[in-house]
């Protein structure tokens, strides 16, 4: 294989892993969006409200220190905190932080029960919090969204985002399979060059 084929086929692979893999934050910020982590950055933070101060080391110590839960965006300590979740590979939402480690797994990337109590796969790939289709295709799937919507929570997703989740994870399957046949036809070649 020549080192042209190879860089090709190697970048592919890495392009790949890199759209599907996700990016790991402080852990003391789970729960956080990723446009809120730089107010988490100094030592003493403000809450969102106004009403008080607390110390970086207080965030996420399982009791509120704020009304409106600005401390607390990974545990369920306080009732009005939201808890934010990645779903890398689905839609990211929030979700009322009382349903963090309560043993139900809310967020399709599994990170709202991080406790080790159960253990959540990681369904987002599959369409995670959104509705879809199993079995016969006859039969809907919704147990996260079903959980949020009872609890006034929008889940926003659509068949829309779905499908073009489908479509990508089909130009994913497309492009490594390109890429394999291009290295295995490269590879017969440049074998056949050396035995002639």
């Amino acid at each position: 294989m020549d080192s042209h084929s190879f860089l090709c086929f190697h970048s592919a692979c890495l392009l790949l892993f890199a759209s599907t893999a996700g990016c790991l934050s402080h852990p003391s910020l789970l729960g956080v969006h990723p446009l809120d982590e730089k107010y988490y950055g100094s030592e003493v933070i403000k809450c969102k409200d106004g009403s008080k101060s607390f110390s970086r080391d207080r965030i996420n110590d399982n009791f509120c220190d704020c009304p409106d839960g600005t401390d607390e965006p990974g545990t369920s300590a306080c009732p009005k905190g939201k808890f934010y979740c990645k779903n890398l590979g689905s839609k990211p939402q929030f979700i009322f932080s009382s349903h963090v480690n309560d043993n139900f797994c809310d967020c399709c990337d599994g990170s709202d029960e991080y406790d080790g109590t159960i253990h959540c796969p990681n369904t987002c790939v599959m369409g995670g919090n959104s509705e879809y289709m199993i079995g016969n295709y006859n039969k809907k799937v919704s147990g996260f969204a079903e959980k949020e919507t009872k609890n006034g929570v929008k889940s926003g997703e659509s068949v829309r985002n779905l499908t073009g989740l489908k479509l990508a994870i089909i130009l994913q399957v497309v492009l490594v399979i390109f890429l394999l046949l291009l290295w295995s036809f490269r590879f017969t070649r440049s074998r056949r060059r050396r035995y002639r």
